[in-house]
């Protein structure tokens, strides 16, 4: 017989007091979620996680001390073990793309229910990338609504090659994770410009590797400059 799952464990970060207070009571009822301490600014918010040690960040974006999309900033460079999951009731454009960019696992706008903000968590912990319908939209708008979401832009300086043209069995998006390597993008840098968790780039690099025979990232930059993915 199996042990039980624990919980999962949540930091809860808002400068309004009832609505971090309603946070925590509504995702403390629930049996995954365990709500380890709540803060009310972002520099409180880095003391919680420090102390505490999280699986996940739930954080507002606007307030005071330390605003949301800076504590992003630090939270990603100093505990990147931590999901970060943004609630706030800003979508537009520049607090979309800052906070991704700063390391922001999802984005939620707070008209989310219990259950989707539990969900999102649970997945943003797992290192899957959740946005909001809203947020999908501004990123459509900001990307000057070509028909496809902003994760799925190139980073090839505009060469877009079919996957069938690949080597090795290549995806497109494994060879934009190639290019990035090949240019000397740490993951940090990538999981920013790509819109992807850390996770992720790090299941991606690890496919890379295996496709191409790379032991490293300075072979698999050769293997990027002799197949011109470079």
């Amino acid at each position: 017989m199996t042990a039980p799952e624990r919980p999962l464990r949540v930091v809860v970060a808002d400068d309004q007091a009832t609505v971090r207070e309603g946070l925590v009571l509504m995702l403390d009822l629930l049996p995954d979620i365990d709500v380890v301490a709540s803060a009310a600014d972002g520099r409180e918010a880095l003391a919680m996680v420090a102390e505490h040690c999280p699986d996940a960040i739930l954080l507002d974006l606007h307030m005071p001390v330390m605003d949301g999309t800076e504590a992003t900033r630090r939270l990603t460079a100093e505990h990147p073990e931590v999901a970060i999951v943004v609630l706030t009731t800003y979508a537009d454009d520049r607090s979309v793309l800052d906070t991704l960019r700063a390391g922001a696992r999802s984005y939620l706008t707070k008209d989310a229910d219990r259950l989707h903000i539990a969900r999102t968590l649970h997945s943003a912990a797992a290192g899957l990338t959740v946005l909001d319908p809203q947020v999908q939209a501004t990123l459509l708008a900001a990307a000057g609504g070509a028909g496809q979401p902003a994760a799925e832009g190139r980073a090839d300086g505009g060469r877009q090659r079919a996957a069938g043209d690949l080597p090795d069995g290549l995806t497109r998006r494994e060879a934009e994770i190639l290019t990035l390597i090949a240019r000397g993008r740490n993951n940090g840098e990538i999981a920013a410009e790509l819109f992807l968790s850390a996770n992720t780039v790090k299941t991606h690099i690890n496919r890379v590797f295996a496709k191409t025979g790379s032991r490293d990232r300075s072979a698999a930059a050769r293997y990027a400059r002799q197949h011109g993915l470079d």
